[in-house]
């Protein structure tokens, strides 16, 4: 009867996902917003801002290999001399007092007595502390996370994030579209990578979805426009920052959609332009090559951008998009 017992309970433990750790992206969500708003409620330092830096840092978290991993629902890291203090003897030091004696960032955000870099409110506590130096309003968080990151792009993406979770005041926002109606004669492969010779050598850094003048262009993502107008190479263009960090790039456009304009948030499928052959020359040059929608994705780690191969990404959306429908 032991054995029996014994391998039943082995069997459930095999089949069984265990709880603590096979949580669901809406739990995780879940968590992720009370641990915001808790620090919100004792920093006063609105959730949003809080939310931004943590998902910032999530982002160059996962596309570099010189920062360690996240693994708790926190993804903020402060390295471990500015928690400590630069001069500490200790870099692995918990108590807060002796931290501050060597002026170091690490506070006790919970309340158990430990100042602790891997703790999730610990962490966020840290920051938000330290952002209130320079207060609780818009200008004076961009002041502070300028003097922490000293990097002018890092700032933007960040404020860019906080905008989109205050506009929605959610932060699921991964949501995305196929950047063309699927109602209408396209095609597309992909292109990424391929040689280009107008305005000298260099490489498609994109695919190319060939439709007719005027076929609608939507928004791929939840996002910001970070960049509208003409380029020599793109033509008529727009540029939207989605909150992973990612910049999504079309050009070639035939026109814009009415009263779109730069720091605008736009939502996954939503009318930015249309189809057009705009391009390689000075501002209005159009018709040197046949209408298409030139799409890039580019990734920022928080000390440079490149792009990447768009199309697996365009072949999943382009499927869930028509299922949608």
């Amino acid at each position: 009867m032991f054995g029996k017992r014994f391998f039943l309970l082995f069997f459930c433990l095999i089949l069984t996902p265990n709880l603590a750790y096979a949580k669901s992206s809406e739990e995780q969500y879940e968590q992720r917003m009370e641990l915001y708003k808790r620090t919100e409620q004792v920093t006063n330092i609105p959730w949003y801002y809080i939310a931004a830096i943590d998902q910032y840092e999530r982002n160059i978290r996962s596309v570099r290999n010189d920062l360690p991993k996240a693994t708790g629902l926190s993804s903020i890291y402060i390295q471990r001399e500015k928690w400590a203090g630069l001069t500490n003897p200790n870099k692995e030091d918990v108590n807060e007092k002796t931290i501050r004696f060597f002026d170091g960032m690490g506070m006790d955000g919970n309340g158990d007595g430990k100042a602790d870099p891997l703790d999730d409110e610990d962490v966020l506590y840290t920051f938000a502390h330290y952002l209130l130096q320079y207060g609780t309003d818009h200008k004076g968080i961009k002041i502070g996370l300028w003097n922490y990151y000293k990097r002018d792009k890092t700032v933007g993406i960040i404020m860019g994030i906080a905008k989109l979770f205050k506009q929605f005041q959610r932060i699921d926002l991964n949501e995305h579209h196929f950047p063309v109606s699927v109602h209408v004669n396209y095609s597309y492969r992909d292109t990424w990578g391929d040689r280009r010779g107008w305005g000298g050598r260099r490489i498609h850094e994109g695919t190319d979805i060939f439709a007719g003048y005027g076929v609608n262009v939507y928004s791929t993502c939840y996002g910001v426009v970070e960049m509208k107008g003409w380029n020599k190479y793109g033509g008529w263009r727009i540029g939207i920052r989605d909150i992973n960090n990612t910049y999504h790039y079309f050009a070639h456009l035939n026109g814009f959609a009415k009263d779109l304009k730069l720091g605008d948030i736009v939502k996954p499928g939503q009318l930015i332009g249309s189809v057009g052959s705009s391009g390689y020359g000075p501002p209005g040059t159009s018709g040197k090559f046949p209408p298409h929608l030139h799409y890039g994705m580019y990734k920022d780690n928080g000390k440079t951008e490149w792009s990447f191969d768009p199309y697996p990404h365009l072949k999943h959306w382009e499927r869930e998009t028509k299922r949608k429908k």
